[in-house]
């Protein structure tokens, strides 16, 4: 989970990027929001009538959405597994919460295309080192695809391209938000951070303590310079076989994925994971972003994907049950909506509910600043999408501070 000379917990590994409900204790089946009457929500100008949360809700956890899994996974070491003809799978560990990446090799004429790298650590350069000299045989690295910015899919991409002499392929919203985010941090809060962290309801104290952890990234690395760009609907002819890139919104700003329609596979990286649901989170360069919606637009596109595609995801086991998957991705969000939906509504006597507030909520067992900053972000996520669909309100009262009813 850092943005023009600042750190965002956005792009950071560490924090588990990936992760939105390994941050939040599960509750009771069935819990939703109920639709309200109409009150009023104190303002420090002119009460604002609405009425609350109108929409269905998430309903009981849905059943019979077992995934297929048909592969053992390969051991974080650089051996690999034929994921199919002409395409390998291998795993690089990394020393947090979320303990390895996905990264894939495709065969590409006399050499091989690598997706992702992997994070900037020694240990993660000596086995792609020992990947290319035994796995492949010596066989050249052709080039490499960085699904998207996050450090742990692109943190070695300016390494790879100059020890093997490859291109970077990325989308371009991608590859300039890494260009931007991994700038130097200044000594200080910005002060639209910290007015993202104000309006949300963080002390002071507690916003700078945040900051300044998110100053002592150990992943940052060089940012590569040059790239290639792909685009959504892009064909990259690979060994002569067509891929098409399909890019995803929500998780980052343009990911990219690849799909081979004739053998329905997708190398999906963080688009659509097993069994954890990709960190979905506003942060204070876009603090009205509406990244739930996007997401739920990109479920909607892999929704047109046969279900029987072998997803190859960039965290846990290759699966097959894309509409599987998407369904318990919506119900997820969905129960989310409607826990955030409840506290809202308790909110009222209160003259509202801040983000942190809120936060507290839906995710009461956080393990440190990085989750804090990942559950903020995920929690305005969900305040944005009811606010983007006209389902709440949200005031600003004399401490500057939002409230949501």
């Amino acid at each position: 989970m850092a943005e023009p000379a600042e750190a965002d917990v956005g792009s950071h590994p560490e924090a588990d990027p990936d992760i939105a409900h390994d941050l939040v204790g599960e509750p009771q089946d069935g819990a939703g929001a109920q639709a309200a009457p109409v009150f009023d929500a104190p303002s420090p100008t002119a009460p604002v009538k609405v009425e609350l949360l109108a929409g269905p809700s998430a309903g009981p956890r849905p059943q019979g959405l077992e995934l297929d899994f048909p592969l053992a996974p390969p051991r974080p070491d650089g051996t690999v597994v034929e994921a199919a003809e002409g395409l390998l799978w291998a795993r690089m560990p990394m020393p947090m919460g979320l303990d390895h990446i996905n990264v894939y090799l495709i065969r590409d004429g006399a050499g091989w295309l690598a997706v992702d790298t992997g994070l900037a650590l020694p240990h993660t350069r000596e086995l792609w080192e020992h990947l290319v000299s035994t796995a492949l045989g010596g066989a050249p690295l052709t080039g490499l695809l960085c699904t998207h910015f996050h450090y742990d899919h692109a943190g070695l991409a300016a390494w790879m391209q100059e020890r093997f002499d490859i291109p970077l392929w990325m989308t371009l919203g991608e590859f300039h938000t890494l260009r931007t985010l991994w700038a130097p941090s200044p000594a200080q809060i910005p002060a639209h951070q910290a007015r993202y962290y104000h309006r949300a309801g963080l002390p002071a104290e507690r916003a700078q303590a945040l900051f300044d952890t998110l100053r002592q990234d150990r992943f940052v690395s060089t940012a590569p310079a040059t790239f290639r760009r792909v685009r959504q609907g892009d064909v990259m002819t690979i060994d002569g076989r067509p891929w098409q890139v399909l890019v995803g919104e929500g998780h980052s700003p343009e990911h990219a994925c690849l799909f081979d329609a004739e053998r329905r596979l997708l190398v999906a990286g963080d688009q659509l994971l097993p069994r954890i649901s990709s960190n979905l989170m506003v942060s204070s360069t876009e603090p009205e972003a509406d990244p739930l919606q996007r997401w739920f637009l990109s479920l909607d596109r892999l929704d047109t994907l046969p279900e029987d595609t072998l997803v190859l995801p960039s965290h846990d086991e290759v699966f097959r049950g894309v509409h599987r998957r998407t369904r318990m991705l919506r119900w997820h969000h969905q129960r989310t909506l409607d826990r955030l939906g409840e506290r809202l509504i308790q909110g009222r006597a209160e003259g509202g509910c801040t983000a942190t507030q809120a936060m507290s909520a839906l995710y009461p067992r956080l393990r440190g600043p990085m989750d804090e900053i990942l559950a903020l972000g995920e929690t305005l996520a969900h305040l944005n999408w009811f606010l983007a669909q006209g389902r709440i309100a949200r005031t600003l009262d004399d401490q500057g501070i939002h409230r949501y009813a």
